[in-house]
């Protein structure tokens, strides 16, 4: 079993950054694909990027261009730069692993808590 926090959350107005981390704990990080999904009041939790143990990355079309993800095996940690922020990108963040990379929420076996990303506008 994997563990999993976010961190690095917070209130930004438009336009501005964001760099969120998620640290793991418990079994072989660089074993893993990462992701990060986000979920919206009243809506679905959707996919937001992946890596890859491989590095090789993956994002969705609302944030390919603005966002980032990477991972550092040595520290256990993935991140996800965030630039150009808009207020729909406002949601909690939640970062998840599995072993095959996919696009897919309820494939991913081990969740953050998440963090809460407000963006103003």
């Amino acid at each position: 079993q994997v563990q999993l926090v976010e961190s690095g959350g917070g209130l930004v107005q438009a336009g501005g950054s964001l760099r969120l981390s998620c640290t793991a704990s418990g079994r072989p990080f660089s074993s893993y694909t990462m992701a990060w999904f986000r979920q919206a009041p009243g809506k679905e939790r959707e996919f937001v990027a992946y890596i890859r143990q491989s590095g090789s990355t993956a994002y969705a079309d609302s944030v390919k261009g603005r966002f980032t993800i990477s991972r550092d095996n040595a520290e256990n940690t993935a991140y996800l730069q965030m630039n150009s922020l808009k207020p729909e990108d406002t949601a909690v963040y939640y970062c998840a692993v599995r072993v095959i990379a996919t696009t897919n929420a309820n494939n991913y076996y081990s969740w953050g808590q998440g963090t809460q990303v407000t963006v103003s506008s």
